[in-house]
């Protein structure tokens, strides 16, 4: 058996497609959607990432601005960065650019990041934006689980009474990934560091979505013959090798369906902060 890859990039590629006649719809109304991007520091590949949102921003008519911090900010620069923006009546959606300078930490980030406007939350990181997906009314929905459901749909998967195996438990894509399976019918089980025979655990799956942050991590005989695979990490080897968190050619053996990296879930994830945007704006067109 030789899996079919999942084209990331031509999926993502419907999705701005999709984004795009929204975006021409409100601006019939005289909406353009505004996106703000904070970036702090300068971390290389944060520069890319913010770099390739930019982009994609403009192809669709999003109206997208970029925030530059300095490396050395205090946590009331960006305080004050976030309360600006909220009131700023043109900017739809906010996201702060991942990792923050390491003098901030974690506890102290969430607690910035939670002053972010929810209805501007395009991130869908904000607590009432989770809490929302847990109790499954309308809400942001994180950009990266949002694209890997879309690409399970449109290869054809389906969820309804599979079991499915999310390895990974951040906010930002294990704990909303596995309500978005649920909801669809999944039987999820959450594994993570501390999970006890973790491989087992894996090869019970007939969908497996990978976001634990290790290269090439689950191997061939974790996988079921035929499962589903959804590689979300991104990973830089030794001699600068972008893999994700599947060793992709041997599971390929097996698999039904795989995700390359990179090529699969990224394009998604930017592709469905774009919509984020595009139905925050629609919001502020109906008000």
């Amino acid at each position: 058996m030789t899996a079919v890859k999942i084209d990331g990039r031509l999926i993502a590629s419907k999705v701005r497609d999709e984004v795009n006649v929204r975006v021409q719809a409100l601006s019939k109304q005289g909406v353009v959607p505004g996106l703000a991007v904070v970036l702090a520091g300068d971390d290389p590949a944060s520069q890319v990432y913010v770099r390739n949102k930019e982009r994609m921003a403009g192809r669709v008519g999003i109206n997208a601005q970029t925030i530059r911090l300095p490396e050395t900010l205090e946590p009331s620069q960006l305080r004050e960065t976030i309360h600006r923006l909220n009131a700023d009546e043109a900017v739809d959606g906010i996201l702060v650019q991942l990792p923050l300078p390491g003098h901030i930490d974690a506890a102290l980030a969430t607690s910035i990041l939670n002053e972010i406007d929810p209805a501007k939350d395009v991130d869908g990181l904000h607590p009432l934006n989770l809490g929302r997906l847990l109790a499954g009314e309308p809400g942001f929905v994180a950009c990266t689980p949002s694209g890997c459901m879309r690409l399970l749909k449109e290869s054809d998967v389906i969820c309804r009474g599979r079991r499915a195996v999310v390895i990974g438990r951040s906010t930002i894509v294990g704990k909303p990934m596995a309500h978005l399976l649920l909801a669809a019918d999944a039987t999820v089980t959450i594994c993570h560091s501390r999970t006890q025979d973790l491989a087992d655990r894996v090869r019970e799956a007939d969908i497996i979505i990978a976001a634990v942050g290790r290269p090439e991590f689950i191997k061939r005989d974790w996988v079921k013959p035929g499962a589903a695979v959804i590689d979300v990490g991104i990973n830089r080897t030794a001699d600068g090798k972008l893999v994700g968190d599947v060793a992709y050619d041997e599971v390929a053996e097996v698999a039904g369906a795989i995700t390359p990296v990179p090529g699969g879930v990224g394009p998604m994830t930017i592709a469905y902060l774009l919509d984020n945007v595009t139905r925050a704006a629609a919001r502020r067109a109906n008000r």
